[in-house]
Parts: structure tokens; sequence; C-alpha cells
């Protein structure tokens, strides 16, 4: 039987922490005199009672968890946290449905960045700050599950970056506590440059601190239906770009590089594939844009950098309706929703390692098919790459695929149609945020779907966050045996 007091323990300890975050609303609102003042300050109380209480009557012993309580942790953190984060959506003046409260704080919290809420320009802004402070909450989250605790799960492949984070040779921080907090003031440090970039490009106070949560974090929550198109400026659109792009990177090179390792991410495969796959992607939608003729060739470098940096990092803010570029301009953005950025990051989707290693294996393959008696073994960073990491990657492929179409099968059921199912389905799993057809496309939202549809979604959000493996596999006998 599996021991639950130590998972519950942690939750308990993360129920805190929510329900502290609940409090910065409820200050914003009494600072307008908007009442949901109150619904934040109530919620806050009612999720603190609840952490507290878990937090109180399951202490204990220190003891390391075991794989079993680690992966039950995982999962059980990104279910119980939406269910309690979604209480204010549903009792402030939105009054959104529980289904709708769930999937926008599930979408925050995995950052994926997909709404139900229309009206964004007049909502009150302790609505809006919740929504950016449940992604930045998401972001720095799922940096440290990525960097701690899902190398060490073996989780699609991963496990290469136990090297990066706890190899004597290569330690960054002795022990993953320190290393847990380095990286949270990192991203702490982070964030409030990108505030005070945004507010001085022109934008409020205010709209600086929710944009600059929701970019790091990659997330795409914005103060207005028109996004970050809303503000109609190229500064800032390069601003946002450079922090999606930083926020897209291994945040624990970050910290090798402050302590004194400068060319550290030139050295790194994974980020040189990723800034280069940015270049490429950009230089053939532009020239096939400038090809068209649509417009002036700074205007769309500036139009095209930006949603191609936003939907490939799967951040999905939106300056402009990219639907509209035409068939091509289709396609493309619906494949790049599916890349990602790197591992351990804010980032979402497939990521860029796995298509290195699946690269190199292909590769390697060929090799040995031209010269049947050489030995060429497949290389991730200049290390070979061992068996048991290039079939967890395999094994991801495959099953990010089967749980897409599933999942797009699921969505089909509801009554959707085909370009909604498929591009909604491979949003969610992806974690983007914006899929196509005009009605989830870049200018609209998730409101008129079904509420099974969004169920599904929410599901789907969930497993592609957690990387797949760490929640089907609680749906194995075998687990709960071991």
């Amino acid at each position: 039987m599996v021991d639950l007091r130590p998972i519950l323990l942690i939750n308990g300890l993360f129920l805190l922490i929510l329900g502290v975050g609940m409090l910065f609303p409820a200050l914003v609102d009494v600072a307008v005199d908007n009442s949901d003042w109150q619904v934040f300050a109530i919620c806050a109380g009612f999720v603190m009672f609840v952490g507290g209480m878990l937090f109180l009557t399951n202490r204990g012993d220190a003891e390391e968890l075991s794989i079993q309580q680690a992966f039950i942790l995982t999962v059980s953190t990104w279910v119980i946290i939406p269910i309690f984060a979604a209480l204010p959506f549903v009792y402030s003046e939105l009054a959104l449905s529980y289904t709708d409260a769930f999937f926008e704080a599930m979408s925050g919290l995995s950052t994926t960045g997909s709404t139900v809420i229309t009206g964004l320009d007049g909502a009150p802004p302790g609505i809006l700050l919740w929504r950016a402070l449940l992604q930045w909450f998401g972001g720095v989250g799922i940096i440290i599950m990525a960097v701690i605790i899902l190398p060490f799960l073996r989780v699609g492949g991963m496990q290469l970056f136990k090297i990066g984070a706890f190899n004597t040779a290569e330690k960054v921080l002795p022990r993953a506590a320190q290393l847990g907090m380095a990286i949270s003031l990192l991203y702490v440090g982070l964030t409030i440059i990108c505030a005070v970039a945004l507010w001085a490009a022109g934008m409020s106070v205010f709209e600086a601190v929710c944009h600059a949560f929701t970019t790091i974090a990659t997330g795409g929550y914005s103060t207005s239906d028109g996004s970050v198109g809303h503000f109609d400026s190229a500064l800032i659109d390069y601003i946002i770009v450079l922090f999606m792009i930083i926020g897209s990177m291994p945040f624990i090179l970050y910290l090798k590089m402050v302590q004194g390792h400068s060319l550290i991410f030139w050295r790194d495969s994974q980020v040189r594939w990723f800034l280069a796959l940015l270049l490429v992607l950009i230089s053939i939608l532009s020239l096939w844009r400038w090809g068209n003729g649509e417009q002036a060739m700074t205007e769309i470098l500036r139009y095209t950098i930006f949603n191609v940096v936003s939907i490939l990092t799967g951040t999905g803010f939106a300056t402009a309706d990219y639907t509209t570029w035409g068939s091509l301009a289709v396609v493309f953005f619906f494949f790049i929703m599916f890349i990602g950025g790197c591992a351990g990051s804010t980032s979402c989707g497939i990521k860029i390692f796995r298509f290195q290693v699946l690269v190199s294996m292909v590769v390697a393959n060929f090799r040995h098919l031209l010269r049947p008696s050489g030995i060429f073994i497949p290389r991730y960073n200049g290390m070979p790459i061992r068996d048991d990491v290039l079939g967890s990657v395999i094994s991801y492929f495959f099953l990010f695929l089967m749980c897409f179409l599933i999942l797009t099968f699921a969505l089909s059921l509801t009554g959707l149609d085909f370009v909604t199912a498929i591009s909604g389905a491979g949003s969610a799993i992806s974690n983007v945020g914006p899929a196509l057809g005009h009605i989830i496309g870049p200018t609209g939202t998730f409101q008129s779907l079904p509420d099974a549809a969004k169920w599904f979604l929410t599901v789907g959000m969930l497993m592609g966050r957690l990387e797949l493996f760490a929640v089907l596999i609680l749906f194995s006998p075998q687990f709960w045996r071991a």
C-alpha cells in the first residue's frame, strides 16, 4: 500500500502557497474598489485552511519519496491545485460554470493559454492578475519538475537531464532543494526585468506585470481580448519575443552562466538547434509572405517573428490572425505547435531534444545501411545515447501520436468540426493555447465548445504538461502492485 501522507503533506504546502497567492488579486481589487476582493479573500481563507489541515495532519519523519509516490505526487499536484484555483472564477462577477472555471485554471497552470473568457478589456483587475499568477506559478513549477523530478522518473527520455542537474562532475548546486531555490530566484529576477522593460516600452504597470508573468511562463494569457496585438507596438512585440525565447531555454544553463560558464548556451546542442530552427522557420514564412506582396518587409518580419516564436514556444500570444495569411501559413502553424522549446524550460510540446535524439538515431541507422560492418552510435551533446533513453524517446513519440489521435476522435464525438477537433487536440496536448479555425483560432475562444469537449481538452492539457508517461502510468495495474 502506497503511503499517501508525504503526498498529502506536500499538496497541503502547495495549497497554502496558492491561498497566499489569492491575496494579491484581493488587494488589487480593494485598490480599485471592486467587490471581487471579498471572493478572493474568502477563497484564500478556505484554501489555506484546507492546505493547513493537510499539512498539519500529515507531518512526520521526513523520508525520501519512492518512485510510486513521486509519480502520484506529480499528477495529484497538477489536479488538486486547479480544483481550488478555479474557485475565484466561479464566485467572481464572471460567474463561470465550474467546468469553465476548471478549464481556465488548468489552462493557466499548465501554461497552455486557452481561454473561455471574453471581454478581458473590461474584466476586474483581480481576475486578470489571478490568471497571470496561475501561469507564473505553473511556469516555475514545470521548470523545477522538468529539472528535478521527471529525469528521475525516466519519463520520455528526460533521464538525459540527470547529467545537467545532479552528476557530480557537472553539479550546479549540491542538493535538489538548493537547485529549486536557485531556479525560483532566477525566475523571479527574469520576471522583474521583463516587467520593467514592458513598462518602459509603454504598458501600464499593471499590464507590464501581468504580461511579464505570462511571458516568462510562456503561457500567453493577456489582459485584452486582442492579446499583445492590442498594444500595436513593435517595441513591445520584440521585448516579448526576447523573453519568450528566454523562457524557452533550459533554466539550468542560466545558473551555469551565472557561475562563470559564459559560452554554455553556445555549447549546448539543444539550444543551437532551437535557435537555428527559429531562424529557418521565420525565414521561410517571411519570404513566402513577401513573395505574395502582402506588406512591407519590415512589417512582415515583425508579425512573422512574433507569431512564429509565440506558437513554437507554446506561449500563444497573438498580434495578428495568422490563419488569414494563406493555406501554407495554416499548415505551417499547425505543425510547429507540436515542436516546443527546450527541456528544462517553461516551454511545452514534444521538445527539441527528442527530435535531436530521433534524428541522431535515424542518421546512425542510415550510416549503418551504407557500411554494415561499421559501428555508429547515436549521440546527444557529443555523448553516446543509452539504449533506455532511445527507447523512452521512441515510446514518447508513439504515445504522443496515439493520445493526439484519441483526443481528436473524442472531440469529434462532441460535435466539433474536423479543423476545430484536430487543432484543438494539438493545442491542448502541446500546451499551446490558440488553435485553428474561426472558433478557437488566434482571434477566438473556447467558450462556445460543449462541456464534454472542455473536459477532454483539460485532460489533454494535463497529459501534455506532465509528459504523458507520468499520467498514463497511474492506469497501469502493475504500478499499484509494485
